[in-house]
Formats: structure tokens, sequence, C-alpha cells
């Protein structure tokens, strides 16, 4: 399964539990088509939101029990099946459909923790779907994951303000920008200055921070599905070095991970090590 539409969320690939794929694939195409609606096309705002709404009412009508109507039959048929057959929590369904629609309205965040309030809906509710399907409810698993989840998301920030600042949306923190002597009209003029690459380094090193922090969930994931985790991982820490690498000058250009970084990628996952156990007089 591709994720070129909606990067943060962890491939269905042959490292997948082959029993979960439908679930995971479901899932995937539900954010997708709801990412889709919010972004895509040329609708006007109040067009998206009331079809935001109306997907909504179909994803609580099918959860209920009821047949898909057919504009979204494609996307909520296997849903259903994948709600009744796994109980999946509908909050967190709803979660996903709450960020799109802010996405709609709201283009700019103050802080971090109103940037972080956005990834708790858009990113963690996939993360978190996962750990349901993996049949793994610790609340440390629960927080580990939302660390990945968060930091994938922000990486895809850091990686594409070439792509947002075009569409009107500034997704680095307003007091973040503020303390670096950056204003929002350098960064929609996309101006490549030492004050821009500094403040992106900041958003990135918090991103390999909080990455650093849920990287421990890969041990406590299973089988097939923590490798795929760890894939999951190195590749968002590839993403950051890949960003370094262009001194963090992202303005303009997009960096992409390519099949030279797949072998790094794999090398990494296989020696990520869990931390070391305390001891009880420790």
């Amino acid at each position: 399964m591709s994720v070129d539409h909606y990067e943060n969320f962890p491939v269905a690939s042959l490292l997948c539990p082959p029993a979960l794929r439908p679930a995971i694939a479901a899932i995937y195409h539900y954010a997708r088509t709801a990412d889709d609606i919010a972004d895509e096309g040329s609708a006007s705002p109040a067009e998206r939101l009331s079809d935001l709404a109306a997907y909504r009412t179909e994803l609580r009508w099918v959860a209920q029990g009821g047949g898909p109507a057919p504009r979204w039959a494609g996307v909520f048929a296997p849903l259903a099946a994948a709600i009744a057959s796994h109980g999946l929590p509908l909050n967190l369904l709803e979660d996903l459909l709450s960020a799109f629609e802010q996405d709609v309205v709201k283009t700019r965040y103050a802080d971090r923790a109103d940037l972080l309030d956005y990834c708790s809906r858009s990113a963690n509710p996939v993360g978190r779907l996962l750990l349901h399907l993996y049949g793994i409810d610790e609340p440390q698993a629960g927080l580990q994951s939302d660390a990945v989840c968060t930091a994938l998301q922000l990486i895809n920030f850091w990686q594409d303000p070439s792509v947002d600042l075009p569409r009107g949306r500034l997704y680095i923190p307003l007091d973040q920008c503020a303390a670096h002597g950056v204003g929002e009209d350098d960064l929609f003029s996309q101006a490549d200055t030492p004050a821009t690459r500094a403040l992106l380094q900041s958003q990135c090193e918090w991103a390999r921070s909080l990455m650093l922090r849920g990287a421990p969930l890969v041990h406590r994931v299973p089988g097939r599905a923590g490798w795929e985790l760890r894939g999951v991982v190195q590749g968002g820490l590839r993403l950051l070095d890949r960003i370094a690498a262009l001194q963090y000058a992202t303005l303009r250009r997009r960096p992409r991970l390519g099949p030279l970084d797949v072998p790094r990628i794999a090398w990494r996952a296989l020696w990520m090590r869990p931390p070391p156990q305390r001891r009880a007089w420790e």
C-alpha cells in the first residue's frame, strides 16, 4: 500500500500480520478519503465542511450496523466490516475527522501546545487504532505510540513547507517563529535565510526527541508488526537526516527518501535494542 497521500499512516506491507491487513487498509482509505475532502479539488471551505459532516454521519451510521450509502460505499463497506470484526473505537475515527475539519478553517498555530493538540487528533488516533488491532492496551504503550505518531506528523510538516506555504498553511508555531526573529512574510515568501534554517532546525530537533521517546514501543509490539514499526521509526529518523543534509533549507525544496535509504533504514531497524532494565534496588 502506498502512503504517498496520507503519509503518516504505517503501511500495510508484507510485514503486517495478514489477518489485520484488511482492517488496516480500511482505516487507511477512510483517513485518506477524508483528507482528500479537506484538501483536494476546488470546493469552497463551506462545501468541504458540509462533506465532512456527511462523512461523519455515514461513519456513525455504519458503526451502528447500517448499510453504506452509494457515495462512499468503497470506503465504508470495508470499514464497517473492520468495526464489526475488531471493535474499532469510534471516538478515534471521529478524532481524525475533527482534525481534517480543523485543516479547513485553521492555518496558524500559536505555540507547540496548540500544534500538539492538532496532532493528538490528526496523527495519534492512527497509532492507537493499530495498538487496538494488535491487542495492546498498556498505558505506557499508548503514550509511546502518541510520541511516534506526533513525531511522524511533525517530520512531515518540516519536510513540506514548500508544499504547505503556497496553500496558505503555516504549521511552525508562531511563538517559535518570533523566538528566531522570523516573520510570517519571511516564510510565505519562502526566503531561505540563516534564521529560517535555524528555525526549522529547532523544529526538527523537537521532532527527533519525540521519535526517540516513543521508539521503545517497537519492543512492545510483537512479531511482524513490531518489525513494521521499526521501519516506520527509522524511516522518520532517516527523513530528518535528509532534512539536515539540506541544512534545513526546506522552504523551497522537499527532501524525499529513495531506494538508497532502504538499506540504512533496514540496518538501523535491525539493531534497535530495548532500553536496559532497571534493577529493583536502583
